[in-house]
């Protein structure tokens, strides 16, 4: 066996928290279990889909994309970003040959030795200065462009007050974003493309699309709730 290719996410989508250990623990368990050692593994993020909103709001599907991404920690994973294809009111979306594309890139370079770029650009580090929070991207290679028009779009960020409100991005250099919200005067954390069918339009200039990805660590919404035991009798 060469490796495994996975499509699959969406049915776990409401229990995306629990998919963050699940979805790990099924690849060790198949490498484990067929001893073939790390053996590749490379699937699809999930797509764009349900409407679009006007207003930032939580998203079981970012995160369970979240989830997705984060399984890269795995030795021998990669992942296709595909926020771009999707359809809003198609669960399964029509264009399966880009979204092949861009996951045959990993298989290519990594296991056949061809020289493709093969990874979308992924968050590095944030920095807050005054007003503004510059993001930076790793580009692996590559660097960043604003698809159609100049604005980097589908940043959000908050405050202390944990509301989201979109941002204006601006893209400098290669691999950083710059953002202002006048409703944020003092930023504490961004999101991009953090929605079910994010309005985004950053991409590599392999044009890849940038990862969708959060600097906060606030409690998923797909979290279990704790169990209240059940009151003593009297």
């Amino acid at each position: 066996m060469k490796g495994v290719i996975w499509y699959q996410g969406e049915s776990n989508s409401s229990r995306a928290w629990e998919y963050s250990q699940l979805f790990p623990f099924m690849i060790q368990q198949w490498r484990k279990e067929w001893n073939q050692g790390d053996f590749p593994f490379y699937w699809v993020q999930l797509a764009d889909f349900k409407p679009e909103v006007q207003t930032p709001t939580e998203s079981d599907w970012a995160e369970l994309r979240e989830a997705q991404t984060k399984t890269m920690a795995l030795p021998n994973t990669g992942q296709a970003v595909i926020t771009d294809l999707g359809e809003g009111k198609d669960i399964h979306p029509k264009n399966k040959h880009d979204v092949a594309a861009r996951l045959v890139r990993w298989a290519l370079a990594n296991d056949y030795g061809i020289k493709v770029p093969f990874r979308s650009p992924e968050l590095k580090t944030l920095e807050i200065k005054d007003n503004k929070a510059v993001v930076t991207f790793e580009c692996f290679g590559s660097g960043l462009r604003a698809f159609d028009v100049d604005e980097a779009i589908g940043f959000t960020v908050c405050g202390e007050d944990k509301v989201w409100h979109f941002a204006k991005g601006k893209v400098l250099g290669n691999d950083k974003v710059e953002l202002t919200c006048a409703n944020v005067p003092k930023p504490l954390a961004v999101r991009y493309a953090w929605a079910n069918n994010p309005i985004c339009n950053l991409f590599s200039k392999d044009g890849l699309p940038v990862t969708p990805f959060r600097t906060d660590d606030f409690e998923l919404s797909t979290k279990p709730k704790p169990v209240e035991p059940p009151a003593a009798k009297k």
